[in-house]
């Protein structure tokens, strides 16, 4: 599915990850976690294709696919999604509008026919009850005025109604209640599939109660500098991120 071989990132003049690899297999929830400035957020944007971002070396092979040659619009045809960590408002800019066009856009990009306006009335509309999505939600312009709670359930409505590839979710329970975050959650894993990924970053374990991992990466010094199963969020739990941080300061 995703393979990063190598990678090496900076963002004005400064080394931001540094010889980062992972892989991520067809049907696997990767969680990564590690102290503030490890690189965790850089990773999503990197892989995402956020401009700015100066990659100095490696390989994000997406089906073994050099996704860095590809701008972020080709990148998303191909099936990778991120839900960002503070999703943005954008005034002026009606929600099923918004939603209509990425939708008619993807499917512009393999083909098919636009959707006709019943048919996404239907589908926005059944994948919204599913995530609590209150219809007069939907009339206003994209996350104006919503709360944080709000905001998260429209990226993960706008990740069921795109069905991607490959997931990049940033600190997805930044800002989430429990019944959010249970909600959210519940969005996550119906759709986890063998035929889509997804990678998981988060400080902490309690959205790994919802999200159950297939693995668990820790970054530090801007790579993967330890790996395990599920089992290792909760040894981080107890233990937090001080023996990461002491070989930051090293």
């Amino acid at each position: 599915m995703l393979e990063i071989k190598n990678l090496v990132v900076n963002i004005e003049d400064k080394r931001i990850l540094n010889g980062l690899s992972l892989t991520v297999n067809d049907g696997e929830v990767a969680a990564i976690m590690g102290p503030n400035g490890s690189g965790k957020s850089t990773l999503s944007y990197v892989i995402a294709g956020k401009e700015d971002y100066e990659v100095l070396d490696g390989e994000i092979l997406l089906d073994g696919e050099n996704i860095l040659e590809m701008e972020a619009d080709a990148r998303a045809a191909a099936g990778i999604f991120l839900a960002f960590q503070y999703p943005l408002e954008i005034p002026g800019v009606g929600t099923m509008t918004f939603l209509k066009a990425a939708m008619n856009a993807q499917r512009k990009t393999r083909g098919e026919e636009e959707l006709t306006t019943p048919d996404f009335m239907r589908q926005v509309f059944a994948a919204a009850d599913k995530l609590e999505i209150n219809r007069e939600m939907l009339k206003r312009a994209l996350n104006v005025g919503f709360s944080g709670g709000e905001k998260k359930r429209m990226e993960i409505l706008q990740m069921a109604l795109l069905s991607p590839r490959f997931c990049v979710l940033d600190e997805t329970d930044s800002g989430l209640d429990i019944d959010a975050l249970r909600i959210v959650s519940e969005g996550v894993n119906a759709l986890r599939a063998q035929n889509r990924s997804f990678l998981v970053i988060t400080h902490y374990q309690r959205l790994l109660n919802h999200i159950v991992p297939d693995t668990v990466h820790v970054m530090a010094q801007g790579r993967v500098v330890k790996s395990g199963g599920k089992e290792l969020a909760l040894e981080l739990e107890a233990s937090g991120y001080a023996e990461y941080r002491a070989n930051e300061a090293a």
